[in-house]
């Protein structure tokens, strides 16, 4: 870990670029993201690096866009930008969580046009996601089906049902782009 205070596999610089009043391009944000939430009992740390809420996306704000994102998912004409450490958590701890316990947070609970969960870590957003596996190893669950995951992979992920658990014995970081599909 880069850092002690810092959950999981530690600190991720973010570098934001942006323009002066010149129009020259700059730097306006170099540092570790401080939008850091760490899952009660689970132990993943997700680093929230920026969104957007509209397409296309402003380019001129030199606001901090992950400043005030709440939930998973991006705006329906937005992104997500994160990065997310996932724990070893093996099937034995999983008894803790009621089969929906993920599920609940994301809404879409009772959409009829939703599968139930088959996992307690479940969920689906209304978004393309593109995982990438940075380091580690880490199961991908589907309705049926368990997809392993290591370094170098890469998930897209069509607004389907799906948990990540990570049954290895060493912490895996995966970063998350969500692109909204709103219209």
């Amino acid at each position: 870990m880069d850092d002690p205070e810092e959950p999981g596999l530690g600190a991720i610089r973010r570098v934001v670029t942006g323009h002066d009043a010149d129009g020259r391009a700059v730097v306006l944000i170099d540092a570790a993201t401080p939008h850091v939430r760490t899952r009660p009992g689970r132990g993943n740390a997700s680093r929230l690096l920026w969104t957007t809420r509209e397409r296309p996306a402003d380019i001129c704000t030199t606001d901090d866009r992950a400043e005030g994102h709440t939930g998973t998912g991006p705006h329906p004409r937005g992104s997500v930008l994160r990065v997310v450490d996932f724990p070893p958590t093996h099937d034995a701890a999983l008894a803790a969580y009621p089969i929906d316990a993920l599920a609940r947070e994301h809404g879409g609970l009772h959409d009829p046009t939703r599968r139930p969960p088959s996992h307690p870590f479940m969920h689906r957003t209304d978004s393309v996601d593109y995982a990438i596996v940075l380091s580690g190893r880490i199961e991908m669950k589907l309705d049926e089906d368990w997809i392993s995951l290591a370094a170098g992979d890469v998930v897209v992920q069509r607004a389907t049902n799906h948990a990540w658990q990570n049954r290895s014995d060493q912490w895996c970081r995966v970063a998350f782009v969500l692109l909204g599909i709103g219209r």
